[in-house]
């Protein structure tokens, strides 16, 4: 709902299908995400 109401949706059913993941894109989403994460450093609870 909160998603929702974030892209302004009228229909819950919009926002679903604009949100869905496939295969393809949970993939691409996560090597994205751990490219991203890589190039932080982290030492004892401080990022870098």
């Amino acid at each position: 709902m909160e998603v929702q109401k974030i892209l302004g949706h009228y229909s819950i059913l919009t926002t679903a299908r604009y949100t869905h993941l496939t295969s393809h894109t949970n993939s691409s989403a996560s090597v994205r995400i751990n490219t991203l994460m890589s190039s932080f450093s982290l030492h004892w609870g401080v990022v870098k």
